[in-house]
């Protein structure tokens, strides 16, 4: 998007600028034109004036469209620099993760949870609120609230920080 955003503002400025240099060359004629027939200083100054703001207008037109351009460049660059230490982030993270995964699969069996316990034990680690957890499985909240209270209960913890805090408390390493 970021592309066809720049190639549309080149396409502005190269359209103002032809826009810019067909009024000098307009301008210019007028000039040479009323400097044949006697026209005022005055008035040739007035139009050679206005030329130079055209000119001006033109060049910065130029210089803008030149540097759009090389921020287009360097972003693409960034933006591929960030994607390759995603891809990069990701495979070394993936196995931790399904290690990860793993172990909390053993510890809800280990608390004798069931298929929908683990569902919802799953769904509040994410840290989804109960309405959200009963939106997602079609069911009702007060559904949620019970079987959430059934995995406090079997997994002898108060409540979803608590629940959050087990399995996290080992993963989060605190500096000293």
């Amino acid at each position: 998007m970021g592309t066809n955003l720049s190639s549309l503002e080149s396409k502005e400025r190269l359209t103002l600028s032809g826009i810019f240099f067909i009024v000098i060359a307009l301008l210019i004629g007028d000039v040479i034109d009323d400097l044949s027939h006697g026209s005022t200083l005055s008035h040739v100054l007035v139009e050679a004036g206005i030329i130079l703001l055209c000119l001006v207008g033109m060049i910065t037109i130029w210089l803008q469209l030149f540097i759009s351009k090389k921020e287009v460049e360097k972003l693409s660059l960034d933006l591929t620099r960030v994607q390759t230490d995603l891809e990069k982030w990701k495979k070394e993270t993936s196995a931790l993760s399904k290690g990860l995964s793993e172990k909390i699969d053993e510890q809800l069996n280990d608390w004798k949870l069931t298929h929908a316990e683990k569902e919802i034990c799953l769904l509040i680690l994410k840290g989804l609120s109960n309405k959200e957890i009963a939106d997602i499985r079609q069911t009702s909240e007060k559904t949620v609230r019970q079987q959430a209270s059934g995995i406090y209960q079997k997994s002898n913890l108060s409540n979803r920080n608590e629940l959050s805090a087990f399995f996290l408390e080992d993963l989060l390493v605190i500096p000293n």
